[in-house]
């Protein structure tokens, strides 16, 4: 494939790949911001460990809820720090929007009365039996193995061992 090919899949440097954007019906959903504008992807290079989980855990999910899930900042291409981080250099830190009850592709908080801590804890469940997880950071209460951690109400934050 020539390097301007339409259907390649975006690589960066490290030779990381983009999370695919649009998939249909693939268990997930992508959103995210960049210097307050869509990243339209540029937040979303992952490391194959990264990549292969995200589409494990999605592939998984299908199985067992109709609701997508929310991907958002993994590693902008080449692996520079963020903007808005200390973190999500190695493209093996993700982070995933909290469920809601009513289905909607949006953020709640664990506080909200539409997360479902429930669909949640399974979810995260889903990430730590698929994947080398090193730590889940989430202020939501009552899910195992999470650590709460600041300005963690409307996401959560997978690592992965490398």
């Amino acid at each position: 494939m020539a390097e301007d090919d339409p259907l390649r899949p975006t690589q960066d440097s490290r030779r990381f790949f983009m999370l695919p954007q649009a998939p249909m019906d693939s268990g997930y959903y992508v959103y995210g911001n960049l210097y307050g504008k869509p990243a339209k992807g540029a937040y979303q290079y992952a490391h194959p460990q990264m990549m292969t989980t995200i589409l494990r855990v999605a592939f998984e999910w299908q199985a067992v809820d109709r609701r997508r899930f929310g991907v958002g900042d993994i590693s902008l291409a080449g692996g520079p720090k963020p903007p808005d981080h200390d973190s999500h250099m190695s493209g093996l830190e993700v982070d995933i929007r909290p469920l809601r009850k009513d289905g909607r592709e949006e953020s709640v908080r664990w506080w909200d009365a539409e997360y479902d801590r429930a669909g949640t804890a399974k979810l995260i469940e889903l990430f730590r039996t698929f994947a080398p997880v090193v730590k889940v950071l989430f202020n939501g209460p009552d899910i195992p193995f999470v650590l709460r951690y600041p300005d963690h109400d409307d996401h959560f934050h997978v690592k992965l061992r490398g």
